[in-house]
C-alpha cells in the first residue's frame, strides 16, 4: 500500500466519533466513514451518523457486525440486562461489549485496505471513560501492530481523544467549528435520545458534566 492522505473514521454519530470526523476533515485530504450495527439497543444512531455524513458530503458505509451481540451478555445488546448506572469499584460497567473495538478496528482495516487508505480514526479515550479495557492506548497500539502484521500493511490508527476528558473534547469540537452540530445533532445516549439525551444514563451524565465544565471555562475567557 502506498502512503496517502486519506482516512477512514469509525463513526457512530455520537459526540466522540463526530468530533473525530471533524478532526479528520481538517487533517486529511479525503475521508470516509464506517458505521456498525451490532445489535445495539437502538438504531437511531445509525440514522444520525448517516445524516451527518451526508451533510458533510462524506462517503458513509454501514457494516453488519451483529455477530457481536451473540458472543456475550451485556446491557448494550441485551435489553433484559439492567444497565449499570455507576462503574463498579472492582470492574467496568455492564455496558462493556467484549471484543467490540478489536473487531471494529479489524473490520475497518480490511475496508481501509480495499480503498487504499492508510489512516484509521477512532474516538476511544482512556482519560474520561468507564474503564473499558479496549479504550486504552496500550490496546490500540497493540491492535495496530497486530493488524499491520496480519495484513502486511502499515496502517496508522489515530486516537485524537485518547487523553482528553469530556470537557476537553467539547473544547476540541468548538475549536473545530463543530460545537453546535455535536451538541444538537449527535446521539450519545444509551437510551437512544439525541442531543442532550435522557439525562440519566452513564453516557448522558458524562457528556453533560463535560459540557458544563467546558462552558464554565469558556465563559471565563
Amino acid at each position: 500500500m502506498k502512503p496517502n492522505n486519506s482516512a477512514l473514521v469509525l463513526f457512530s454519530g455520537g459526540q466522540d466519533s463526530t468530533t473525530c470526523l471533524y478532526w479528520a476533515l481538517k487533517k486529511f485530504s479525503s475521508v470516509r466513514t464506517l458505521c456498525f450495527t451490532y445489535g445495539q439497543r437502538h438504531s437511531k444512531e445509525v440514522e444520525i451518523a448517516q445524516s451527518i455524513a451526508e451533510k458533510e458530503n462524506v462517503p458513509f458505509q454501514l457494516l453488519d457486525a451483529s455477530i457481536i451481540s451473540q458472543l456475550s451478555t451485556n446491557s448494550l445488546t441485551d435489553e433484559s440486562v439492567l444497565m449499570d448506572k455507576e462503574k463498579p469499584e472492582d470492574s467496568y460497567p455492564n455496558t462493556f461489549v467484549p471484543g467490540r473495538n478489536l473487531l471494529f478496528l479489524t473490520f475497518a482495516a480490511v475496508i481501509a485496505r480495499s480503498h487504499n487508505m492508510q489512516h484509521i480514526v477512532t474516538g476511544v479515550s482512556e482519560a474520561d471513560y468507564s474503564g473499558y479495557p479496549d479504550c486504552r492506548d496500550t490496546f490500540v497500539m497493540s491492535a495496530n501492530t497486530s493488524i499491520n502484521l496480519a495484513m502486511d500493511e502499515h496502517f496508522i490508527i489515530h486516537t485524537p481523544l485518547m487523553y482528553l476528558d469530556k470537557a476537553a473534547t467539547w473544547e476540541l469540537a468548538d475549536n473545530l467549528g463543530a460545537f453546535d452540530i455535536i451538541k444538537n445533532e449527535t446521539l450519545t445516549c444509551y437510551n437512544g435520545i439525541p442531543a442532550d439525551g435522557c439525562g440519566e444514563c452513564p453516557s448522558c451524565l458524562l457528556r453533560r458534566k463535560g459540557l458544563e465544565e467546558y462552558l464554565k471555562r469558556r465563559n471565563k475567557k
